[in-house]
């Protein structure tokens, strides 16, 4: 069999919920498209990738975290293009076509942002929020960048373009550390409009303060 054109890695963790709906939307979008779809389960109690497998994703497992899941799924896919997404909902899966087209038209990586023309977000409190816009400001002027958006993980790579990032986050310093490198392998970087949903089912992973301090540990961590 050829390999698929794209590739969706969508790590999970108890998103009984969420999964039965999500593996279909995205296989309505990418319909003419040949496509995988990769589930990285962190060992789920309540059958996530039972549903993952019946509904025909291939389902690998990682229990570290969601930057070790994430790489692990990006490891494994063959597409050309490969696209990573949550499992709670929250991602649209019809801007899935938005990101493959930033992929086509010629840059290395694609991502969604909540915060041009055309995004939004239904699941950000105030303090998370203000905390959002420290972390690109911080980015920012450290490295030259020009980010609207810094820790959501709705966004598209080039194969090739990947491999020059060799990430090494293993928790949710993940997104960060992908645009800060970005920046400094000199890769050709798109943000397109992202309208993050609230979670469908299940409780969220976030814990405001623990990660924050992560993602800001990752930021200083690539000074340099």
């Amino acid at each position: 069999m050829p390999n698929p054109y794209v590739s969706v890695v969508i790590p999970t963790w108890n998103e009984r919920g969420n999964i039965g709906r999500v593996i279909p939307a995205i296989r309505r979008v990418l319909s003419k498209n040949t496509h995988e779809i990769i589930v990285v389960d962190r060992h789920s109690k309540d059958g996530t990738a039972q549903i993952a497998k019946g509904l025909g994703a291939r389902v690998i497992y990682d229990d570290i975290g969601k930057g070790s899941a994430l790489l692990r799924g990006l490891a494994a896919a063959r597409g050309k293009i490969l696209i990573s997404m949550d499992a709670d909902l929250s991602n649209e899966p019809r801007e899935l076509r938005l990101l493959i087209a930033g992929i086509e038209t010629g840059y290395d990586l694609c991502m969604g942002s909540r915060f041009i023309i055309g995004g939004g977000s239904d699941d950000m409190p105030a303090l998370r929020r203000f905390g959002n816009k420290v972390f690109i400001l911080l980015v920012n002027v450290l490295f030259g960048a020009n980010y609207t958006d810094l820790c959501y993980g709705y966004r598209s790579f080039r194969r090739g373009a990947l491999q020059k990032l060799s990430l090494r986050e293993r928790g949710f310093g993940i997104e960060t550390e992908i645009n800060i490198k970005a920046i400094k392998r000199g890769l050709r970087v798109l943000e397109v409009p992202s309208m993050e949903k609230r979670r469908a089912a299940g409780e969220g992973k976030l814990n405001t303060f623990r990660d924050g301090y992560v993602i800001l540990s990752t930021i200083f961590r690539n000074i340099g």
